[in-house]
């Protein structure tokens, strides 16, 4: 049996977390994923300003959390899911003290940690009030996180977009589980109802869906990235750590517009990983673009709270498939 899950994962419409997606996930897509009744999430470093302007990433929080506070007192029967910001907990991140101090500030009330587990970005959520939540792609990386402070798990499989992990889901989420109890989320594929009911199945309590998101409307994404995910299935995903020097699934189309072989890739070393103002390799995530496995589900670009329709319809309908096969067995 898993503890009851935090305040801020309950009374969503459906049991899933929108992932931040690098240069994709900005305000708009946030508040419409929010509004539409799943966590809506953004990286920090997404909001960047030129030397001297004001900062990004306080007007973001302020947008957002105005937004969905007047949209709570003008619904009230259907209030707004509660958002997530994400810090890269990398040494390169320059930014990373000054951007805790203002996601405190503005009470953040979910955080979702990444490359590397440190305590004091865990107590900066807990000290307002707010829950961590912290990416691992195996097992080990999994206890360290927890021993850390960490509130909860996002179990990075594979098909995941952006830096997912080698490891099946199910082996992944069994593991966790054997010792872990508490708030465990699943990346990989779930591009589907059927696939964020599976996750649960399997153990999650939620799923983090990415991918699907690039093409919506509301997405900060170049039309033609939007297209390739349309046009796009698992066939044309390939898994490389060339661009930033941890392995990482991306669009093979992107990779040959680029002008190099996506099946003749080379490796980089982890050492490579540049979240700094002079990133190392600029065309990752650019020009290279990242996707998950599930895209083969996504047929158009609509806006964000149409696919959570379309989402939430699938799980309604994979659910009452498993009810009435659960019906039948106790039937046998």
């Amino acid at each position: 049996m898993t503890r009851p899950l935090p305040k801020a994962l309950t009374g969503l419409r459906l049991p899933a977390v929108a992932s931040p997606m690098f240069l994709i996930s900005g305000p708009d897509l946030v508040i419409a994923q929010c509004k539409a009744g799943i966590v809506g999430s953004f990286p920090a470093l997404n909001a960047r300003e030129a030397d001297g302007d004001p900062i990004m990433l306080d007007a973001w929080l302020k947008r957002i959390t105005e937004e969905l506070d007047a949209w709570n007192q003008a619904h009230p029967d259907r209030p707004a899911a509660p958002f997530a910001v994400n810090q890269i907990v990398h040494r390169s991140n320059t930014r990373l003290e000054r951007d805790l101090e203002i996601c405190a500030r503005w009470k953040v009330p979910i955080w979702i940690t990444s490359l590397g587990a440190r305590p004091e970005v865990n107590e900066a959520a807990h000290s307002c009030g707010g829950i961590a939540l912290h990416d691992v792609i195996n097992n080990t990386y999994a206890r360290k996180a927890i021993d850390k402070g960490a509130d909860g798990l996002i179990a990075v499989a594979a098909g995941a977009g952006g830096h997912a992990g080698p490891q099946s889901p199910f082996a992944l989420i069994h593991e966790i589980r054997s010792w872990f109890d508490g708030p465990l989320l699943l990346s990989g594929a779930i591009s589907t109802g059927g696939a964020l009911l599976a996750a649960q199945a399997a153990g999650a309590d939620l799923g983090y869906i990415g991918s699907p998101f690039i093409a919506t409307q509301e997405a900060n994404a170049p039309d033609d990235y939007k297209q390739m995910i349309v046009d796009s299935g698992a066939e044309d995903i390939v898994t490389s750590s060339l661009f930033t020097g941890v392995s990482g699934n991306y669009l093979k189309p992107s990779i040959a517009r680029a002008g190099l072989d996506p099946d003749a890739l080379a490796s980089a070393d982890p050492s490579s990983m540049n979240f700094g103002a002079g990133r190392s390799k600029p065309k990752a995530w650019k020009e290279i673009w990242g996707a998950g496995q599930g895209i083969g589900a996504v047929q158009d670009v609509r806006p964000a709270a149409a696919l959570i329709d379309r989402i939430a319809g699938e799980y309604q309908d994979a659910l009452e498939r498993m009810v009435a096969l659960a019906a039948a067995r106790k039937g046998e």
